[in-house]
């Protein structure tokens, strides 16, 4: 192949859909060996670009050209015989099946009996995941892992597939910082070997350390080509919302010295160890450690969804005993769960419905909501949030990520929860919705309120915490100033083993 010639090109390139026009001219040079991101906030037509190139949908104009030569993607098994691999930010496993099946569904390897042979499928499988360092078994069931090891098992099969394009949307959005760093060394490796890369992410410290070349979209045009842009956060940040919007991480300081909840040396079956920390009113503690340290185990338990072995709950002095979830709202306890597609959302609800979900008694007349009252109600933080004037008439599956997780937020604020459990709460939507989630962490503290941060984003974590408690297999091992914390030394901290903090408290 001509080294100049692009590996694919994605020439003048548009589709429209009943009132607007997603993608408008959009062209993308991807060049082997090459990692480029592709940027913008939600909306933008990052995820129509997608479809486009993965065969889901058909562009109204423009052309594909793969070695220089023009070609149609008609659907997903053309792109995927083209050497197309897409792991989609919406995961297209098959819970019930076992890891290796779901690496090669599709393309499973067959005896010269043309059966399926059991043995390679599991021995391939497990060399793909030794390849790229991940320690899953290929017989579990992918259903059974969590999000973090489910966005790996998907990863694994686009590495199955040897593509000549692979299209990561969102990539890193479940993995801790030792995953995240993992899969860049995969994806530096493929590089090497002439992969070509198209990279998705709202995580743009990752970006400027891993892409080669960047394009930004901004309302279905490339406001940025490959070259225009320097690759850092700052001038990314201003192309994509076509403004400098000043201070990335917006945190306030409005902690008290009052604690208002604590956790008393809990244990439970899903693995949580003896954990212990206190909550002050106005603070936010943050909950730092690698994927699978216990984070959202320790969340689960607070909020009464996993039942305590042992230790005890207290809010506001009082022993408290969650049973079930409904115990823990009606205390003043929230949780936005990890994944809100699957445990914070109801999409066949607009935002009203949504909001109102944990709190339906404030709306009830005699045993019958009052759908009027509930519509004044949630009207008003519709606004205060600044959440889509869409939210009003559309289910909440036809808006972006980030109004979404503002709802749920929103959910919260309606119930008038005292304590809020984040568990990844600016996952997956882009840097306006991100700053918004912050600046409504400042409102919320501003208030009293007391706030758990879980995030595998180490700077947002540092940044928007006014202490850290660090996790290790299901156990708070120690509670740390965030102002004393740098970068480095949360991931070591995250990192360690028993021994050695057996070591340094022994030094000590």
């Amino acid at each position: 192949m001509n080294a100049s010639v692009p590996l694919w090109e994605f020439d003048n390139i548009s589709k429209a859909y009943p009132g607007v026009l997603a993608n408008d001219r959009v062209s993308i040079k991807l060049l082997a060996g090459s990692i480029h991101g592709l940027l913008g906030e939600n909306g933008c037509g990052k995820s129509t670009m997608i479809k486009t190139l993965s065969g889901v949908q058909q562009p109204d104009s423009g052309r594909i050209l793969k070695d220089g030569q023009q070609v149609q993607i008609a659907d997903p098994q053309a792109a995927r015989d083209m050497g197309i691999a897409t792991v989609f930010q919406e995961f297209s496993i098959v819970p019930t099946l076992s890891v290796g099946e779901n690496i090669f569904l599709g393309n499973m390897p067959r005896s010269s009996f043309g059966v399926v042979d059991w043995k390679k499928v599991h021995a391939e499988a497990a060399a793909v995941l030794a390849e790229m360092e991940v320690d899953i078994s290929t017989e579990a069931i992918t259903g059974r892992l969590s999000v973090g090891e489910q966005q790996l098992v998907e990863i694994a099969k686009a590495v199955a597939m040897r593509a000549s394009m692979i299209i990561l949307d969102e990539p890193t959005a479940a993995l801790g910082e030792e995953e995240i760093e993992r899969l860049h060394q995969l994806l530096r490796t493929m590089r090497g070997k002439g992969t070509g890369i198209l990279y998705v992410s709202h995580r743009l410290d990752e970006v400027e350390r891993i892409v080669d070349e960047v394009t930004i979209l901004r309302n279905g045009r490339v406001v940025s080509a490959s070259g225009e842009t320097k690759i850092n956060v700052h001038e990314i940040v201003t192309a994509m919302v076509g403004e400098d919007i000043g201070e990335h991480y917006p945190k306030e300081k409005n902690a008290q010295e009052e604690i208002v909840f604590e956790a008393r040396g809990i244990s439970t079956k899903a693995g949580v160890n003896d954990a212990s920390f206190a909550l002050k009113r106005g603070e936010v503690l943050g909950l730092g450690g690698v994927l699978g340290s216990g984070r959202t185990e320790i969340a689960r338990a607070l909020f009464g969804t996993d039942e305590l072995t042992s230790g005890e709950v207290v809010l506001n002095g009082q022993p408290v005993a969650f049973k079930r979830e409904i115990d823990a709202i009606r205390a003043g306890l929230a949780l936005v769960p990890e994944n809100r597609k699957f445990d914070g959302l109801f999409f066949n609800f607009r935002a009203s419905g949504n909001i109102t979900a944990a709190s339906l008694g404030k709306l009830a007349k005699l045993g019958v909501l009052d759908l009027k009252a509930e519509e004044r109600a949630t009207q008003e933080l519709i606004e205060d949030l600044e959440i889509s004037a869409q939210a009003e008439e559309k289910t909440v599956n036809f808006l972006s990520g980030g109004n979404q997780q503002k709802i749920v937020i929103a959910r919260w604020l309606f119930s008038n929860a005292e304590v809020l459990i984040l568990d990844e709460p600016t996952q997956g939507i882009d840097i306006g919705a991100k700053i918004a989630v912050y600046k409504l962490i400042n409102q919320l503290t501003r208030k009293g309120k007391s706030i758990i941060l879980i995030s595998s984003d180490h700077d947002e974590l540092l940044a928007m915490s006014d202490r850290i408690a660090v996790v290790q297999q299901g156990s708070i091992r120690r509670v740390v100033d965030a102002a004393e914390l740098t970068h480095d030394d949360l991931v070591r901290a995250s990192a360690e083993t028993e021994e050695t903090l057996e070591k340094e408290e022994a030094l000590a």
